[in-house]
């Protein structure tokens, strides 16, 4: 919530020595720069001891980001695998990730690295399948030197092929014996070796009757590696929008001292507490409230809106966003990692990182696959020999490393979290954050949506929008000694009646013996007069007769507004009609949630006049008024064990328990900290539309992945028969391991295509 600010707290008008904790002058002449601002002290000694050392006086900047080798990493796959620096997994042989969001791209060194073996891979491997497509060009006459000549030839361009381009395939393989834990690097360093090992022995002792496989096995390593670009392609592109994000801070600002002078400084040593001046065309350095001055802001990156929205003294501007025009100076709050910025990035990372319960289907299937998949291929391998048909060796041979192969598991190991690194890319863009990949599963389930009503269903800034005087005073004489105590509360209906004053011109005086009593009402004295604030009960206790007015009050409550009497001195002067208007936006997203099938009940803590009043506007049929947080935090475990599937959404404290307790908390961008750390999705824009934009991503993404678990499913179940000869009694059709490594690098480059659609699906 926004705090007004007082014109004295602003600008301090005094120095604190960094040495000793003093009050100094602001112009006191005892100073000293360092890092660009101007420290005051009270003493020689104190500027002699920070001269001599400055870092043990001053709060250190945030440290520069640290090299990847500085990084702890984790697999997306198995988050309980952790080490410091770049790697690759154990269990699953992916290419490890940071934990931290970091302007170096940790995929670039990879992603080089495979390309070029690709290249190198494909340029050996190419002479080898025109020797076998045109058979023209394989020497003739049986085992003339010839023929012994073109085998040493394959020979030397397959094993540079295997065991240089492709030693990363060939490690991940053995990494993966090693830590007992089979993957799709298994089955294809199986094949890889077997095929090469098997023509190494065919070259060496022509006798044996084996075939050559050195086109498959170089072929084979060729397209897993095109499968890792693909792969690393993807994770980069998907991982290229937060380091956009990153890059969107300013490096400098402009700092305010108390004498009104400016200096620019980096923006790590910026610290809460500073004034800064933001100029036109300049970007906000961090998060804060605007002190003076009046500027129009582009947040599109957080909300999407092209249009610059107005910033005034007391409203909050966000780092990052760009002032297109005019000029403020702010106070700065919130810096480095605690900006909405920095919070964005690292939600979103992290809910790249986490796993959908979905995964866990994927992760037991892949449990058993391996080791079912080496059965297979020795089974395959097993009935061609005993079959009795000619070449059953040879033939039992390429069926078995063709199982191996086209059973490469690395489609059902993308299907998941592919689909969710893109679809929380593709959310924040969307101005929506989740905080793990489990609030995008369970969203798309949501069949009732609870929602607080101030600052939810409404902006939660109330507007005064009419004055009744019950008195002889003017309508500008009643509003100017409201405004004038007032002021002195951080109520929001305070706020609204001296915003209210202030737009109109009206001088706002001071009032003495101010008394405040929540719930209730305010009281004070000014200029001589007696003047009090607040409900009916609240004005009768003080001596004032209300019942003139109770009958008007009672109306207007019903029509959603809030009544505030004023009475100055022992009459009642006018009721003050206080609103807070419903957000543009909410109609419609309701509309749509309905359409959905989605069922929407408030639960507010404000009065049920003003609480079904809203309803009654926006069509919502349970209304739950006067309820407590734990009281909300009840009616949505009432809902949870009537079977319905519940998301909670709201913007304060008192919705904390119940965004905790529901199966999806949804916390408004605009809203408290604590409500956003109990939800497991954030609306930046504060709006039910966001809830719409969420669920149909969540919808689409979860389609997304169920697609691409059958793809594979139903691929390996195709595929295996295929390969391993249950075609050939009939159509005499056995499958090359050159056309099984095709349709594996196929299978998961369909894969990667169909997550990558999710970053164009219209929300």
């Amino acid at each position: 919530m926004l705090r007004a600010l007082s014109t004295s707290s602003r600008v301090p008008d005094f120095a604190i020595d960094p040495v000793c904790g003093m009050r100094v002058a602001l112009d006191a002449p005892l100073a000293h720069e360092h890092r660009g601002v101007t420290y005051r002290f009270c003493a020689p000694s104190c500027l002699a001891r920070f001269r001599a050392d400055p870092a043990q006086f001053v709060k250190p900047r945030a440290a520069p980001a640290a090299g990847l080798d500085q990084v702890p990493h984790t697999c997306p796959m198995h988050p309980e695998v952790r080490q410091l620096g770049p790697g690759m997994c154990p269990k699953c042989g992916m290419a490890l990730e940071p934990t931290q969001v970091t302007s170096a791209d940790p995929f670039a060194g990879e992603l080089r690295s495979m390309r070029w073996r690709l290249i190198v891979a494909a340029l050996l491997t190419l002479p080898l399948l025109a020797e076998m497509f045109v058979p023209a060009m394989r020497p003739s006459g049986g085992h003339g030197i010839g023929e012994m000549f073109a085998d040493w030839i394959a020979l030397a361009l397959a094993t540079p092929v295997v065991f240089v381009c492709g030693w990363p395939i060939l490690a991940r393989g053995a990494a993966s014996i090693g830590a007992r834990s089979l993957n799709m690097f298994t089955l294809l360093a199986l094949g890889i070796l077997v095929a090469w090992a098997t023509s190494v022995a065919k070259v060496l002792a022509y006798e044996l009757p084996l075939d050559l496989y050195f086109e498959s096995a170089a072929t084979i390593t060729t397209l897993a590696l095109l499968g890792q670009v693909l792969e690393l392609s993807a994770r980069r592109k998907t991982g290229r929008a937060l380091r956009e994000l990153l890059d969107l801070a300013p490096q400098n600002a402009w700092r305010v001292d108390g004498l009104g002078h400016e200096r620019e400084i980096e923006l790590g040593a910026v610290e809460p507490g500073f004034v800064l001046r933001v100029k036109p065309g300049a970007k906000v350095p961090v998060d804060g409230v605007v002190l003076e001055g009046e500027g129009f802001v582009d947040e599109s990156m957080l909300s999407g809106e092209a249009a610059p929205v107005a910033k005034r003294a007391g409203e909050r501007v966000i780092g990052a966003t760009l002032n297109t025009s005019g000029s403020f100076t702010m106070l700065a709050e919130k810096v480095g990692g605690e900006t909405v910025l920095a919070r964005i990035v690292e939600l979103v990372a992290s809910a790249q990182r986490s796993r959908a319960p979905i995964q866990q289907l994927a992760d037991r299937v892949a449990s058993w696959f391996v080791p079912l998949v080496i059965a297979c291929a020795a089974v395959a391998f097993g009935a061609w020999g005993m079959s009795g048909v000619e070449h059953a060796t040879a033939r039992g041979f390429v069926a078995a490393v063709s199982v191996l192969i086209i059973a490469c598991p690395c489609a059902l190991g993308l299907a998941t979290p592919m689909s969710i690194i893109v679809a929380t890319s593709r959310a924040a863009r969307e101005g929506v954050l989740f905080r793990d990949a489990e609030a995008l599963q369970r969203l798309e389930r949501v069949d009732v949506l609870c929602v607080d009503k101030t600052g939810t269903l409404t902006e939660g800034r109330p507007v005064l929008v009419s004055i009744e005087l019950a008195g002889a005073r003017g309508e500008s004489d009643v509003l100017a000694l409201a405004a004038a105590v007032e002021r002195h509360s951080e109520h929001p209906l305070s706020r609204a009646v001296v915003v209210a004053a202030t737009e109109r011109g009206l001088p706002i005086g001071s009032a003495n013996n101010f008394v405040n009593v929540a719930g209730r009402g305010i009281r004070g004295e000014v200029d001589g007069a007696r003047v009090a604030l607040g409900n009916a009960e609240w004005l009768t206790s003080l001596g004032v007769d209300t019942s003139s007015g109770a009958a008007r009050a009672e109306e207007l409550s019903r029509a959603g507004r809030t009544v505030v009497f004023v009475a100055i001195g022992a009459e009642v002067a006018a009721f003050l009609c206080i609103e807070d208007p419903v957000k543009p936006s909410t109609r419609a997203a309701l509309a749509e949630l309905r359409a959905q099938g989605v069922d929407a009940h408030m639960l507010t803590g404000d009065r049920r006049a003003t609480a079904e009043a809203i309803a009654r506007e926006l069509g919502i049929a349970r209304v739950e008024a006067g309820a407590t947080p734990q009281r909300k935090a009840e009616l949505v475990r009432e809902l949870q064990r009537a079977g319905r599937k519940v998301a909670m959404a709201g913007d304060g404290i008192n919705d904390a328990p119940a965004l905790a307790v529901a199966d999806v908390g949804i916390a408004m961008g605009t809203g408290t900290d604590v409500a956003m750390e109990s939800a497991g999705v954030t609306l930046l824009k504060g709006d039910l539309g966001g809830i719409v934009r969420a669920r149909r991503l969540s919808q689409a993404t979860m389609r997304n992945i169920r697609q691409n678990l059958f793809f594979a499913f139903i691929y390996n179940a195709a595929g295996i028969p295929i390969v391993a000869g249950v075609l050939y009694p009939t159509f005499g059709l056995l499958l090359s391991p050159i056309i099984a490594g095709a349709a594996m690098a196929l299978s998961s480059v369909s894969v990667v295509g169909n997550a990558l659609r999710l970053r164009t699906t219209r929300l």
